[in-house]
């Protein structure tokens, strides 16, 4: 990539990281409300779906292509990192009979994709296929065995580690050093956390000799991130290596590692979600979240989908496979903090399964795979065949207005509303809006930490748009902590979708 594309992605990255949202399902963010509803939007399924698929017998993704991965977009080309499957000689520490190697994919549209021979790896006699390289000693850590989550960050000072990604690799329990824990049953393998680093997104090398758990429990992980000080790590654990607070069990949950440095982990964990009905007394029965979360940073907040397990209803018979109807769908979910997730309404499938005889029925998965393009917000995920036959393991492509996840409107006919923001410092302020008419303006206004007008900050929006902005008749004040005050006359039918602070 040439050197003014390259510098054009790290001021656009740069921006963007310096931009703050204020999303209409962010109850932190938004929290004083008067007459107002939230309404969620499912996003819409592409017809082009699935948009990339498994390939022919003999290729690298042959067994499946699913987005245990990421897409970012960097300059005018989409890049996806996913995993494939290949049935394979059973090799020490990997799941019995299959490679999931960490495959690569572009695109210039998000729609067709293409799969470039990296010429990086020898896969069946040939190094022709779309496999990345990861280096590093053991060799049982370079195998990914689950989730892959790779992070960009233009601005690290190394050029060599400017990629990072985090992946799920089975190794033996005699291979990792430092020991296991004692806490869980014995296992054969061990769901190890393994990290490394990269200049291209192509060729890797692990961090370390050793997994970033080595001596602490077994953990899934299958999200990475930085946010503030610390990069995150967050992933599934389940019954009986994590619990509920008091101890009792939980089945599948969301927990978290950090690290200051991407080198050292925290052996502490945080809770970060679970799923209302696992916390619930008692329990609801089968319900679980599936494989941690695929986020995304908005700089601020942390917007992500998770999957919302529920257990078959009756036991698979004998013989087949153990999660034969087990069903899942993809639900919407919020962070401030970058630890803490919740839903901003439980059980809300942004995403849902295909129906019956879709190629999405049954099962879904969640992806790192978040793209705003124009007017729109494009979501990649994959499906999940439950029964073990992997039919439809393909990718496909989910749709919303841009950032449009949900708005907030009025809930009460021919009565006003309005809303108060958390309290900010900005230059720029822009808003997501629809439902404007003629006759019925939004008033805005810029307060005080107080709650007070600022005399001169009194504006009007009159026409809709993914970014409106928003101009007071002078600039807005510096080195003062404000806030907005949005308000709906009782005639209006405004629907917004999000707030953007740019500093």
């Amino acid at each position: 990539m040439k050197s003014s594309v390259c510098l054009l992605i790290c001021l656009a990255l740069q921006c963007h990281a310096a931009e703050q949202v204020f999303f209409a399902f962010d109850d932190h963010n938004i929290a004083w409300q008067h007459n107002l509803k939230l309404t969620l939007e499912t996003a819409q399924k592409h017809p082009a779906n699935p948009v990339l698929r498994s390939g022919a017998p003999g290729s690298p993704d042959a067994g499946h292509a699913i987005l245990y991965g990421t897409v970012l977009k960097q300059g005018d080309t989409f890049r996806m990192w996913y995993l494939g499957m290949h049935e394979a000689e059973i090799v020490k520490g990997q799941a019995p009979g299959w490679w999931r190697p960490m495959c690569y994919a572009e695109s210039k549209d998000g729609v067709t994709w293409t799969k470039p021979e990296l010429g990086l790896v020898d896969f069946n006699g040939s190094t022709k296929n779309n496999i990345c390289l990861i280096e590093g000693d053991p060799h049982s850590m370079t195998r990914v065995n689950d989730f892959l989550s790779v992070l960009y960050e233009p601005n690290e000072p190394d050029p060599a580690k400017r990629y990072k990604c985090a992946y799920i690799a089975h190794i033996p329990i005699e291979d990792v050093k430092g020991g296991r824990s004692k806490i869980g049953p014995n296992e054969k393998r061990w769901g190890s956390f393994v990290t490394a680093t990269s200049a291209d997104g192509l060729k890797w090398k692990c961090v370390g000799d050793r997994p970033a758990n080595a001596g602490g429990e077994r953990f899934e992980v299958s999200g990475l991130y930085r946010f503030g000080d610390f990069y995150y790590a967050t992933g599934q654990l389940l019954s009986p290596w994590s619990w509920r607070p008091d101890g009792s069990e939980i089945g599948r949950d969301m927990l978290a590692y950090r690290s200051p440095d991407f080198v050292s982990w925290s052996k502490a964990k945080a809770m970060s979600y679970a799923r209302p009905g696992q916390l619930s007394n008692p329990p609801v029965k089968g319900q679980q979240m599936h494989m941690g979360a695929g986020l995304w940073n908005r700089g601020n907040v942390m917007v992500g989908l998770h999957g919302m397990w529920q257990d078959a209803e009756q036991p698979p018979p004998k013989g087949a496979s153990w999660n034969l109807g087990v069903r899942v769908d993809l639900g919407l979910m919020i962070s401030n903090d970058g630890v803490h997730f919740r839903e901003p309404v439980p059980g809300f499938q942004i995403i849902p399964r295909g129906k019956e005889g879709e190629w999405d029925d049954v099962a879904i998965l969640q992806g790192h795979a978040f793209v705003n393009e124009g007017d729109q917000t494009m979501i990649w995920y994959s499906h999940w065949d439950t029964g073990g036959v992997l039919e439809d393991m393909d990718i496909g492509l989910a749709t919303l207005r841009r950032d449009g996840f949900g708005s907030l409107s009025r809930k009460v006919a021919e009565e006003e509303g309005h809303f108060i923001t958390s309290t900010f410092e900005a230059k720029k302020i822009a808003l997501n809006v629809d439902g404007i008419t003629p006759d019925a303006p939004l008033t805005i206004q810029l307060l005080d930490h107080l709650d007070h007008v600022l005399d001169g900050y009194e504006a009007k929006i009159t026409t809709n748009g993914v970014r409106v902005p928003l101009t007071f008749s002078k600039p807005l004040p510096t080195g003062k902590t404000t806030a907005l005050r949005v308000n709906y006359p009782a005639n209006s039918s405004a629907k917004i979708y999000a707030i953007y602070l740019n500093d």
